[in-house]
């Protein structure tokens, strides 16, 4: 009881009913919104105690793809939800969004945590060359659909773009899962973590298997419901705001919905556990652009009111190529330190206030 009392994250569950019954009484959007989204805060913390539990019992590579996998949970409700409102422009600056925030804001405030509680950390760099080759992969397929669609787009071929769309979603799939079956079954020494030798000065009290399942999938689902009311306030939010649809998209969004792993990946940073913090990142962003955007695409033919396809604006596309160029250099010696974080940070800095200084994006 005491525990509870203290000041901490936890006080922000008191959110999630302030959430649900201004929603109920139709409140101000904003009010929703940013209620909600302080909500999700800890939730998410929640999210990634539950995965470093499980992480415990299955290893740090199943325990970031699990980190993963529950912390997009969010950003698919918040897609289906917008899906089904025909939100296409601001689905696909999300799914964007949470890339590029997963790449520079959450790897950088990972990195300059861990740095300024550690001199420099190490980690596996075999590891950080598969996830940095699967997302230079993901990110150029990406690009096929949507210079497909800036180019031929338009008119007769308009058939010829949604089954192009069709058949490269079905291989993102399959591409998916030999990366799992990679992972998981064939070359998990690949993704083995690299010990930094640090020890907590507190242990923490080991939970059962049971209770960290639990948790983890109770904290999913009150993360998918206060993405619901957070996505339903969104578009009205951002024209009270005066913002785009595409910087609440790739900003708000994105952060939002991927709060789960990015808290969590800074929670290990700071723990000295920096491969399950890069595990959680790259492996998130792994999963959205090769399994969350496909499987988005088949969705829409059932959800919402036409096919959606994969098509990303020029900006966006440049600037996720980048990213990955950027993530695979500054990562790619296997060790990290608190400048590299600010560097990081620094880039996603000027890549929001670009996207807001852009009212249309093209």
């Amino acid at each position: 009881m005491n525990q509870l009392l203290k000041p901490g994250i936890h006080w922000l569950f008191v959110f999630i009913p302030v959430a649900v019954v201004l929603d109920k009484l139709h409140a101000s959007a904003p009010l929703i919104f940013f209620s909600a989204a302080l909500a999700i805060i800890p939730i998410a913390h929640l999210i990634g105690s539950s995965t470093e539990q499980l992480a415990s019992f299955t290893g740090d590579a199943i325990g970031g793809l699990l980190n993963a996998t529950f912390g997009n949970a969010p950003e698919l409700i918040i897609a289906i939800v917008a899906l089904n409102a025909g939100l296409y422009e601001m689905l696909l600056a999300s799914l964007a969004g949470a890339i590029i925030g997963n790449l520079l804001l959450a790897m950088g405030a990972s990195f300059l945590v861990g740095g300024l509680k550690f001199h420099s950390q190490e980690y596996n760099p075999t590891s950080i060359r598969m996830y940095s080759s699967m997302m230079m992969v993901a990110v150029i397929s990406l690009m096929v659909p949507s210079a497909f669609h800036h180019f031929f787009g338009t008119g007769v071929l308009n058939e010829n773009e949604n089954t192009l769309n069709m058949g490269l979603s079905i291989i993102l799939l399959v591409a998916y899962g030999l990366y799992l079956v990679f992972m998981l079954k064939t070359h998990p020494d690949f993704f083995r973590s690299k010990s930094n030798d640090k020890k907590e000065e507190v242990k923490e009290r080991r939970w059962s298997m049971k209770r960290a399942i639990t948790s983890l999938v109770v904290a999913s689902l009150l993360a998918a419901l206060m993405s619901e009311i957070l996505v339903g306030a969104a578009e009205e939010t951002g024209k009270v705001l005066a913002m785009s649809s595409v910087f609440i998209g790739v900003i708000f969004l994105a952060i939002v919905g991927g709060a789960a792993e990015s808290i969590s990946a800074v929670t290990m940073a700071s723990k000295g556990k920096m491969d399950l913090s890069i595990g959680i990142l790259l492996g998130s962003s792994i999963q959205i652009a090769l399994f969350v955007a496909p499987v988005l695409v088949l969705l829409s033919l059932f959800v919402g009111p036409g096919q959606m396809n994969l098509a990303f604006s020029r900006m966006l596309i440049i600037i996720l190529f980048l990213c990955v160029l950027l993530g695979a250099m500054i990562t790619g010696d296997g060790r990290s330190n608190w400048y590299k974080g600010v560097q990081l940070i620094i880039m996603y800095l000027i890549i929001a206030m670009m996207i807001f200084y852009l009212p249309t994006v093209s």
